[in-house]
């Protein structure tokens, strides 16, 4: 295996090509039927490796079936004018975390392929199998990890998804093999325990990690390394790891790191859109006001893009990634374009785009950028099908303006998107985004309550699920996305500090959807998701008890869209008071808060907990 990848190195860094361009004229065959077929006429072609100037793609039956100078065509196939213009393979954005829109979303911006590194296992299943019915054509294509491989509270835990663990190497093969069994196309291994952020968390020992990696070669799986320092990055190389999932901010990188890398043949994503985040930079804020994207973005992915993640108590700099980039460059090291959405400070798609700028400020040639995000992952994930333009390749496609590999922002300016031959409908999809940003424009603005000095919320002392002000308490389920959880709520005697009442909430996660949820919500305004000013207060509280579980508190802003942020809290067998400022909230101030919830999920199974005294402070 390791032979393979270092043949495949080879091949992307020796820019080797995959095919002769053809200047002969293709055999046409009369009674051939070219439905669906289409010719790009005088591209400026970047197939992944080089340049053609003036040059012509045929596309047939979803593939490419000619590249070449003035190719000779049936009548019949449909001319696309792209003089001017530069045809790029799909782009493919090696590391995501998708759910929900979020291939939607990427093949809008020309990302016809994610690779993903971490979701929920039925999202992956469920979206496998519509690939393979050809259900897909407007998404970008799906490949996954799964579920990650981490210790006991170890880091991807705290998302709330059921995650089987490992602590020890005698694990590992039975781990790897229930995850190819699930559906994982790779697998990835978290060695971070959040030291490089002022924090600590458990993370697998260097003996479980190298059985982990082992275990995946054994099964012809890639084995892929999230990191957190540049101490994991080496401990995870000198394991064996094919490639690194992040690279680090925490210190510069040691004169010998990549040869080190180059040593043992592996790739590395280093996902400089979200280390310029971490380090309190918001990476993607450029990308919400850039008019050749900001059309398509929706409002979640603008309040996104300009989100930074919160100051650390460490000291951490983007910079200490791209010099290590370009220490990488100078040792023929595969550099893969990943983006990390949908952390704070990206966007599924668009971050691309940032990301092969942020490769070009590290060192990278824009030829380069860009083939970081098309045939060097390819090559990387053993993807043969895609990632370059040449007879017999998918028709994964992306048109734009100008000359990229001059600039690299050219990429911005889009065309137009193809996957498997077929054209994305950007022109409807940007109709119903300025439809949506219209009715949010006449939405009700943010009220501030009739009674402002008002804290408490609820004690439920009544006997009832009321509220001092905004709506009742009311269910909440992910049955409006589809999922099947189902809620319950109570009022019930025996409140928190010798109060007559509290809430019950309790109900059934069915674990379907990675983000899953079942609770109770309350609307400060007079309707949900009406918008109110709570800025007065600072935090909100409230007393919890139950059957040990975690569990979340979501806050819904109109600037943070349909994606709530949330905290966590433990309700235990006593009461316990628990309070969280707002600005844990993603960073709001509490002016335009639009709804709270309490709820279980997103792991499966049976929850009930109390909440009562719920106030803001």
């Amino acid at each position: 295996m390791k032979s393979k990848r270092f043949a495949s190195t080879l091949r992307v860094f020796g820019w080797m090509a995959f095919y002769l361009l053809l200047s002969a004229p293709a055999i046409i065959l009369a009674d051939q039927d070219h439905s669906g077929s289409f010719v790009i006429r005088g591209a400026r072609v970047f197939d992944g490796h080089k340049v053609l100037e003036q040059t012509d793609v045929w596309v047939e039956g979803g593939k490419i079936k000619a590249v070449g100078k003035n190719l000779k065509v049936p009548s019949n196939v449909k001319t696309v004018d792209a003089a001017g213009d530069t045809l790029l393979p799909g782009l493919i954005d090696s590391h995501t975390h998708a759910w929900g829109t979020a291939l939607k979303e990427a093949e809008i911006f020309g990302v016809t392929t994610e690779l993903d590194m971490f979701t929920g296992v039925k999202y992956v299943q469920q979206t496998k199998k519509e690939q393979a019915e050809g259900k897909d054509l407007d998404r970008a294509d799906l490949r996954s990890a799964g579920t990650l491989a981490t210790a006991p509270g170890g880091h991807g835990t705290e998302y709330g998804l059921e995650i089987p663990t490992l602590s020890s190497p005698s694990e590992a093969q039975a781990w790897v093999d229930a995850r190819i069994a699930e559906g994982s196309d790779y697998i990835k291994i978290v060695i971070d325990d959040a030291s490089a952020y002022g924090g600590h968390c458990p993370t697998l020992n260097q003996k479980t990690l190298k059985a982990l990696i082992e275990a995946a070669h054994k099964r012809g799986k890639l084995a892929v390394v999230h990191i957190g320092t540049q101490r994991d990055a080496r401990i995870a190389i000198e394991a064996g790891a094919d490639g690194l999932a992040h690279l680090f901010a925490d210190t510069a990188p040691e004169p010998d790191f990549a040869k080190l890398v180059a040593a043992h043949h592996a790739f590395v994503v280093p996902t400089l859109d979200v280390l310029e985040s971490v380090s309190g930079t918001a990476s993607g804020e450029s990308l919400a006001t850039d008019p050749r994207l900001a059309q398509y973005l929706t409002a979640e992915d603008v309040g996104n893009l300009k989100r930074s993640f919160p100051k650390f108590t460490t000291s951490l700099s983007e910079k200490y990634a791209e010099q290590t980039v370009a220490q990488l460059k100078a040792q023929h090291v595969p550099v893969l374009a990943g983006t990390d959405a949908p952390n704070p400070g990206t966007s599924h798609g668009a971050s691309i785009h940032r990301e092969m700028e942020l490769l070009v400020r590290s060192g990278l040639t824009p030829p380069e950028a860009l083939a970081a995000a098309t045939s060097v992952p390819a090559a990387a994930f053993h993807l043969d099908d895609r990632g370059v333009i040449a007879p017999g390749k998918r028709a994964d496609l992306l048109l734009v303006k100008g000359d990229p590999t001059q600039d690299i922002t050219a990429t911005r300016d889009i065309v137009s998107v193809w996957k498997l031959g077929v054209e994305d409908d950007r022109a409807s999809y940007r109709a119903s985004l300025e439809k949506t940003k219209l009715d949010a424009a006449t939405a009700p603005k943010p009220t501030t309550p009739s009674n402002p000095a008002v804290g408490l919320i609820s004690d439920f002392d009544d006997g009832e699920p009321n509220a001092k002000f905004g709506t009742e308490w009311m269910l909440s389920t992910d049955s409006i996305a589809g999922g099947k959880s189902t809620g319950n709520m109570k009022v019930v005697d025996g409140g928190a500090n010798g109060d007559k009442h509290a809430l019950d909430v309790s109900g059934l996660i069915d674990g379907g959807l990675p983000y899953a949820w079942a609770g109770v919500m309350w609307a400060p305004g007079s309707q949900p998701f009406v918008p109110v000013d709570l800025s007065s207060k600072k935090s909100i509280s409230f007393f919890a008890k139950g059957d040990g579980q975690t569990y979340r508190v979501l806050v819904f802003t109109t600037s943070g869209g349909r994606i709530p942020a949330q905290q966590t809290f433990t309700a235990g067998p006593e009461w316990k008071k628990t309070s969280i400022p707002f600005s844990a909230f993603s960073g709001t101030d509490g002016h335009d808060i639009s709804a709270i919830l309490f709820v279980g999920g997103p792991a499966a199974g049976k929850f009930d907990f109390h909440v009562d005294e719920i106030t803001l402070e």
